[in-house]
Parts: structure tokens; sequence; C-alpha cells
């Protein structure tokens, strides 16, 4: 049996990933940062048709096309969603690998004929492909290099025998040499695969060494090229097999003790933590019980990890005995080895992450916030709401004047005049003004859409009531009104 290749290309992959995730009309490029200037990393359909190409920077791309939208780049997110794809093509073949940043390549060989032929089978991949947003490019032969070749330069299917027939009329780029080379052949009036093919051999390696020959055989099928298939992912799981069942909750917590140093161990050896973990435990009547644990932060250190299980465990009905134990991280993050100070290596190092753990595995870790500072003299953009456990403590708030410890919608009062009135009522309170401080004028934000802000400029005043409420108030003197909107403790 013939060996068969397919390669996919997917020319605009970065923007049709970000289109993917927020689409938008028109020109569209994902820029990158390179040096001292911002250049365009993969521009969408409409762009590339205006003559934006990769390279380009952003101020020349902008004079050519003024209503030019960009975001940017995300390698590192590229190559997830590339190795994504790869498993994805795990459907047709056992052997995918990638083709650089932005291919993958399929060895089909005896497979074809499950999706009822080559041509149905690449017909397939496109269908699903288009309908996922992303734009490819297809070629099958009979070698990788022909693949690449017919898929870059001329999609299609090269069959047994047809390599040279249908490479041949391709350009030198289409053999994977560097651009050098590929310029050198072209000044020799070395246009297409089939004039390299032509030359004598002899005279080509003295001239430009093994490479295009090296390349045309890969291409041509005559020089075997292997396809490294993507490893396995480590799996990080532990399991411990009891001679005699066990029901009680320390020897229970025993057992996990045991199966918890030899995951860390594994853990620390990649430099991972683990994010969730999952304890079965399979009972004599062949019956399972499962305790998970979500952690607030990437862990490895079993002596922290252990007393977290102590709740889960203890509600595990045992039955008649428990005779096999499996602990697994079903969820890992990268924990690179840091050198700890003095303070980090206190006793209090990691108790705020446990405690969260504690109150997150019974409402939930997403339940559980922290605010951070945002850079914003508006008073309610002045912060940011985040998930306790995806995210890092910020700075420090910075504010130049004091700011409630309450704040809420604004609620309007009676009162005239810029000053803030003598007496008001609020919230069914009659209250008298004893001490304000102010004004502190605020203006909007103009390239923030913010319809609460619409009204204009505001002189906030910090007010001290007889009555013992400190209350923040605002006035507008666009149309002129009183607003309470933030009580001080």
């Amino acid at each position: 049996m013939s060996r068969r290749v397919v390669s996919l290309w997917f020319p605009r992959f970065a923007s049709d990933r970000a289109l993917r995730l927020r689409p938008v009309e028109g020109a569209f490029a994902l820029t990158l940062s390179e040096g001292n200037a911002d250049r365009l990393y993969c521009a969408n359909a409409v762009a590339a048709g205006q003559g934006l190409v990769p390279g380009m920077t952003v101020t020349d791309a902008r004079a050519l096309q003024p209503g030019l939208q960009t975001r940017p780049a995300d390698p590192r997110g590229d190559a997830g969603f590339l190795r994504a794809l790869a498993r994805w093509a795990g459907r047709y073949c056992p052997w995918v690998g990638l083709e650089g940043r932005d291919g993958l390549v399929l060895d089909v060989t005896g497979a074809a004929h499950l999706f009822g032929g080559e041509a149905q089978m690449l017909d397939d991949m496109r269908l699903r492909l288009s309908r996922a947003g992303l734009t490819v490019q297809l070629g099958l032969a009979g070698s990788r290099g022909g693949a690449w070749a017919l898929a870059r330069f001329g999609q299609g299917i090269a069959g047994p025998g047809e390599a040279l027939r249908r490479i041949g009329p391709l350009p030198i780029a289409a053999l994977r040499l560097e651009p050098q080379t590929c310029i050198a052949l072209e000044r020799l009036g070395l246009r297409s695969v089939s004039d390299l093919h032509r030359l004598p051999r002899a005279t080509v390696t003295r001239r430009f060494g093994p490479g295009p020959l090296l390349r045309l055989d890969q291409a041509l099928g005559e020089v075997p090229e292997a396809i490294a298939p993507l490893p396995d992912p480590p799996v990080y799981s532990t399991r411990l097999t009891l001679p005699d069942p066990i029901g009680l909750t320390g020897d229970v917590m025993a057992g996990t003790a045991r199966l918890l140093d030899q995951l860390c161990a594994r853990l620390k050896a990649r430099e991972t933590g683990a994010r969730l973990l999952r304890l079965t435990l399979r009972r004599v009547d062949m019956g399972h019980q499962q305790v998970e644990l979500r952690l607030a932060s990437p862990m490895r250190d079993p002596a922290r990890i252990l007393p977290l299980f102590e709740r889960g465990v203890a509600e595990v009905e045992a039955g008649f005995g428990i005779d096999q134990m499996r602990l697994e991280a079903v969820q890992v993050e990268d924990l690179p080895v840091q050198q700890l100070s003095h303070a980090q290596a206190g006793q209090g190092a990691g108790r705020l992450e446990d405690l969260m753990t504690r109150i997150g595995n019974r409402i939930g870790l997403e339940n559980i916030h922290r605010f951070l500072p945002a850079d914003s003299h508006i008073p309610e953009r002045s912060f940011l709401v985040a998930p306790a456990a995806w995210s890092d403590p910020g700075g420090s708030f910075v504010a130049l004047r004091p700011r409630p410890l309450r704040l809420f919608p604004p609620e309007p009062i009676g009162g005239a005049g810029r000053k803030p009135p003598r007496s008001f009522r609020w919230r069914a309170m009659s209250l008298t003004t004893e001490r304000a401080a102010g004004p502190e004028r605020i203006a909007p934000e103009w390239w923030l859409q913010e319809d609460a802000w619409r009204s204009g400029l505001r002189d906030y005043w910090k007010v001290d009531t007889r009555q013992g409420r400190r209350l923040w108030l605002y006035h507008t003197p666009q149309a002129p009104g009183w607003f309470v909107q933030g009580e001080f403790a």
C-alpha cells in the first residue's frame, strides 16, 4: 500500500481564531510588537485584499486603510488552538503532526476508504473547518513534501505516480527552501520545480549544496520523511490496592496521604501544580465513591493538600469496605520552582489559598471574588471584580481624596444652588448638614461610553450630618440637581 499524506494549511489562522471569538466587519488584522514598532501579524481576507500584508507597520497599514481594526496577537493562544485542532484531526487518522505555526500534517495511509475516498475525506475536512470559521487549503500526495506543496501552491490530490506531474508546474518555493536559495535559483531562470528536476544533479549540488535536491526528493517521495505525532499529555494519577477492606476515615486519610506523596512528586518533576483533584474509592461491592477537591491556586504540597480532603472523605459511605483508592490530578497548571524569601516561607504562606479552597468547595470557587484597582477617576470604574481563584492581588488603591466605603447608584435629593442643602430628606430620613467639604470636580471619560455620566460634570461634596450620617453628595451644574452616591464609615 502506497503512503498517503494530507497537509492542512490555515493561511489566516491567527485572525480566523480571533474573529471566532469577537467577529468584526471590514478590514481586520492582529498586531505584534517587534523592536520599536507595531507590525501586522495576520490579516483577514478583506485586509489582505486591500494590500495589507504581515510584517507591514501599523502606521503604513492605516495610511492605506484608515478603517483598519486591530487587536494584539496572542501567539501562545494560537499554538494551543492549533494543538486542539491536531487532537480534532485524530478523527481521520492516528498520525497527526504540526506543520509550523499554521498547519497540520496527517498520515492517512489506509484510512481514506473509511470516508468514501480521498476526495470525500478532503471535502469533509473542508466543510467541518469552514463551519468552525477557519479558512483552510488542502493537499494530498504520497509524501509530506508533496502534500505541503499542493496545500500552499496548488491544492488538490496527487495520485500514486503523479507527483512530478502535479508538483512540477509549482514555483520553486513549493520545495520548502530558504528564501535566499529560492531567489538564487530564480535568478538562474529556474521558475518551477520541473526546471530544477531537469538540471544535472551534480551541477545543482556543486552550486547550492545538497539542500535543494533533498527537498525535491522528499517532495517526489523518493526520500522518506517521518511524521511525528503529538505526544500524549502526561497523566497524573496514582492507585493503591488494599489487601483488606478499610472503612474508617483515618484509614482512608492515611491511604490518601500515601497517594498524595507519589502524585505530588510527579507534579514537582514536571513543574506543575494541581487545580482539581479527584479521589475515587472502590468498594468491595464494586460501587464507587468520588471526592473532588478544587484548589484556589496550583498546589503540589502534600502537607497542605491533605487536610483539605478531610471534609469530603468524612462524607463517604464506605459500605462493606473500600479495597482500592485512586487519586488523579484532573486539571493541572504550570507551577515553576521559585526562590522563596524568609517572609514567604513563614507559617502564614498559603493560608489564604487554603481558606478559599475550603470555602470554595462548599459554595463554588467562582463565587469568591476580590476587588482589584482600575485606572480610572470615575468612582464606579475605579475597581474591578474578579474571581479570586483565577486572579492575583493587585496593587494598592490610589485615591487623592477620601472615597466612601459604600457606593450605590445615585439617589436624588431636594436641593438648589451649588452648595450642599442645609437640610434634606434621604431614604425617609430628615437630615441636617453640619459640615461640608468640597467641591471635588470629576469630569466624564470622553473615550468611554457611560450612560450614567451623560449629564456631564459632577461636583462632589463630603457631608457630615448632625444625625451622624456621613454622605457623599454631588451636584450636576449642567442639569442642576443633587444626588447621594455613597456613605462613609
